[in-house]
């Protein structure tokens, strides 16, 4: 992603929940697990990996539900109140180091194609992957750029230090 970047606006479909994307997604792929299957209704989920703080929410608070994952633990999906179009997930706690952003509710999807595609063991037999790298899994961490690496860290950092602060003190917003 380019070091000029523009922030990545995006919206769910009847427009009550709005968010923007202030920094470069940290990694950007397709997963065709069979869970992002059935929860997209579609061959696989395009997710932008952003960190929590590189992301502001507009409008209407989303709401969240509780869904299971094939580990057996389970994600937080976003969605609008209004509309219930997800926007993003949160995986193991309502309150993660990083949000899997919907990429087809961006305004402007065409600048996040998929770096890599994950889960391809259950990827649909009539999709073609795109020359970007494929694993059968999970890829692994070192698979990032170094900088969003780095970039991750630091927000687990800054995570890791609003979970310390009393619920009192803490913002009431969804950022």
């Amino acid at each position: 992603m380019p070091q000029d970047f523009a922030p990545a606006a995006g919206s769910c479909a009847c427009g009550a929940v709005r968010l923007t994307l202030q920094r470069p997604p940290l990694y950007v792929h397709a997963c065709h697990c069979t869970r992002c299957q059935r929860e997209t209704g579609g061959p696989f989920a395009h997710h932008a990996v952003v960190a929590w703080c590189d992301m502001t929410v507009q409008g209407e608070a989303p709401v969240f539900a509780a869904v299971p994952a094939d580990s057996g633990t389970r994600h937080w999906v976003a969605h609008c109140p209004r509309c219930r179009t997800v926007l993003w997930n949160e995986w193991g706690s309502r309150r993660a180091v990083t949000r899997y952003v919907r990429v087809g509710v961006l305004d402007e999807p065409g600048r996040f194609p998929p770096l890599a595609h994950i889960f391809v063991r259950s990827k649909q037999p009539w999709v073609s992957l795109d020359g970007a790298a494929g694993f059968e899994g999970h890829y692994p961490a070192d698979h990032w750029p170094a900088g969003s690496r780095d970039r991750w860290r630091q927000a687990r950092k800054a995570r890791q230090a609003e979970r310390e602060r009393p619920k009192a003190q803490r913002p009431l917003t969804v950022r």
